[in-house]
């Protein structure tokens, strides 16, 4: 089999997930950079309503480090919104942990098939951000579902030097971008820079439909969507042939 060849990637999204994937492109023969788009910053010393909660839901592996970092509990159920959710889940020492399909959708039907109402309340780890109102959704359907803020995601205000220099240069193959907001801040750092011409020489590779739409305003090579919302799909996408 012939090695695919090297290329130059740029990853969008927060660390530590951003070096994960560094990593893994690195083990595949790519050069990636990272340029996080958001900040995480966690709030401590939160006294989450946990009385009576028997299952947790996470929609982020941030959400899982933010209640880590204020419960000490772990015999909780754990619904989590995809495998690297669940995987952090696992990591801090849940042990009854069930991914569901990579978006919020996928998590609550999920639960609706593996909780009843019944079985008692949850709490929802977020953000200062929802990507969808997971419990307004589960609410319609009779759940009891309690919401904590623990953390939260702060844009960047500029690119690295060297990943704007680059990137203005056309010397990027793919950018990745798994969300729709930093998607969007990208694109809005890229043009305040000056540098959206860059787009041309680059694919960006998105995990939804609605990531797409947030990159459009740049002048991409191509735009690729993942067959699924979930990192291993994305990477996939790495591998296939530069667009003409």
């Amino acid at each position: 089999m012939t090695p695919q060849p090297q290329r130059r990637i740029l990853i969008t999204r927060p660390a530590p997930e951003a070096a994960a994937l560094q990593q893994r492109l690195a083990q595949m023969g790519h050069a990636a950079d990272c340029a996080p788009m958001l900040s995480i910053c966690i709030h401590r010393n939160i006294d989450l309503p946990l009385n009576g909660v028997r299952a947790l839901l996470f929609t982020s592996a941030n959400g899982v480090r933010a209640f880590a970092a204020n419960a000490e509990r772990r015999d909780f159920a754990v619904f989590a919104v995809g495998e690297a959710s669940a995987q952090a889940a696992r990591s801090v020492g849940f042990q009854q942990v069930t991914p569901a399909g990579g978006d919020v959708e996928s998590l609550a039907s999920l639960v609706r098939r593996e909780w009843n109402p019944q079985d008692g309340p949850l709490l929802h780890a977020a953000g200062t951000v929802l990507a969808g109102d997971l419990q307004k959704m589960l609410q319609a359907d009779g759940y009891d579902v309690r919401r904590a803020t623990l953390y939260e995601a702060v844009t960047a205000e500029s690119l690295p030097q060297d990943v704007a220099e680059r990137f203005a240069a056309g010397g990027y193959d793919a950018a990745m971008f798994f969300s729709p907001r930093t998607a969007a801040t990208f694109v809005s750092l890229s043009q305040t820079a000056g540098i959206a011409g860059g787009a041309a020489f680059a694919d960006a590779l998105c995990l939804s439909r609605n990531v797409a739409a947030a990159v459009a305003p740049l002048p991409w090579r191509s735009t690729r969507i993942a067959a699924q919302p979930r990192e291993d799909d994305l990477i996939d996408l790495v591998g296939q042939p530069d667009a003409p």
